[in-house]
């Protein structure tokens, strides 16, 4: 069963919720038996698709025991390629399972979220690396960060410190209700952008178009208005049902979204979309990439340390999403996009060329959202169907 991908789904957990919210009005802790519930939603999840659900347990027994044995190495030695082959360890089956559906027709490795996970068992790794995470991870608490079922399929992604802070943060029944409004409303927010305004836009407009429209040039240039705004009420909604469930299960999950199309560059607009995603590969790619080649003295440059990280980062995240040509040129478009603006920026920042005002605000919003556009409309693929 697709995670909210259908009103049984949302009653099945509800049910299942039931008992967590009435513990939580009482002040009492629920953490749990909410345990036991993401167990009960995974076997939900992954009922139908056995072959996932062993791939699941493989991946899980393979990521916590790389973590305990980096953690246990790491309070005693600190060698830089062992933690590189831990990273390469964390992220081989992910790796392993974007490639195979090129190779061979059954994918044995891939299961629903196993990007997600593997994003999170990496960062583990990476800052147990930095000495931000010293002490030994309790098993369960691990298992429960990883496998915690509202963010499994799409993210948001968490970091381990900041959930296992909410964890151990006791919250009163007043306090708990706040976190029950905040839920349902998510919840119900979630319902509005994904089954309405994006359905709507999906069913009515996008499905439309070759009613509507005769010229080729302004049925894709319909289709790429149509498909930006999709996109993001279709993901939000999904973003808004993941972080409401965490909230009625008393974890706070980060927001993935933040008014996107108002951003007034492509910096800003990698802020505000998909932030938890956008936000590990910066820094936990970027940051290190440039920390790495700024150390080794191997670019003196500083501008041209950045532009390869950009160039770097998007190249990865576009790979990420697949080898088809769409997804490499959308990651090529982005990191194009991020080179332009850093040496637009460093240059106006000397010859104060675009004024900061009212008017270039509006007017580089209007910019960014065409520049944004234009790259889901690469990202969907539309143009390689010779519509």
């Amino acid at each position: 069963m697709t995670p909210y991908g259908s009103f049984t789904f949302f009653i099945i957990i509800a049910i299942l919720l039931t008992p967590t919210i009435i513990l939580g009005l009482m002040g009492k802790r629920f953490h749990t038996y909410n345990m036991v519930v993401t167990i009960l939603a995974l076997c939900l999840i992954f009922s139908s698709t056995h072959r996932q659900a062993l791939a699941l347990i493989i991946f899980t027994v393979w990521q916590v025991i790389l973590i305990k044995v980096y953690i246990a190495y790491r309070k005693k030695a600190n060698s830089t390629v062992v933690f590189y082959l831990a990273v390469i360890a964390s992220i081989l089956p992910l790796a392993v399972s974007k490639l195979l559906p090129y190779i061979v027709t059954t994918n044995l490795v891939g299961f629903l979220g196993i990007s997600y996970l593997t994003f999170k068992g990496t960062q583990i790794v990476m800052e147990t690396r930095d000495g931000l995470i010293k002490q030994d991870l309790p098993l369960h608490r691990l298992l429960y960060f990883i496998l915690f079922f509202p963010t499994i399929s799409s993210g948001p992604i968490d970091r381990y410190r900041r959930f296992d802070k909410d964890m151990d943060t006791e919250i009163s029944g007043e306090q708990y209700k706040h976190f029950l409004y905040q839920g349902i409303n998510k919840i119900f927010l979630g319902f509005l952008y994904k089954y309405i305004i994006g359905y709507a836009i999906n069913h009515y407009f996008i499905a439309e178009l070759g009613y509507i429209t005769h010229s080729h040039f302004q049925m894709n240039l319909y289709y790429m208005y149509g498909y930006s705004m999709y996109l993001f009420f279709d993901f939000a909604g999904y973003s808004n049902f993941a972080i409401g469930v965490s909230y009625l299960m008393g974890i706070k999950s980060p927001e993935n979204f933040n008014k996107p199309f108002i951003s007034r560059n492509i910096k800003d607009f990698w802020n505000r979309w998909h932030i938890t995603l956008s936000f590990w590969f910066r820094d936990y790619v970027f940051m290190r990439f440039v920390f790495t080649v700024t150390k080794k003295k191997w670019i003196k440059n500083r501008n041209v340390t950045s532009n390869l990280g950009y160039i770097v980062l998007f190249l990865l995240m576009g790979l990420w999403h697949g080898l088809e040509i769409q997804y490499i040129l959308y990651g090529a478009y982005q990191a194009f996009l991020m080179v332009a603006y850093n040496t637009f920026e460093r240059f106006n920042k000397k010859h104060k060329w675009w004024p900061q005002n009212k008017f270039t605000h509006v007017l580089s919003v209007i910019i960014t959202f065409h520049f944004v556009c234009f790259g889901f409309y690469i990202f969907s693929g539309y143009f390689i169907k010779g519509v």
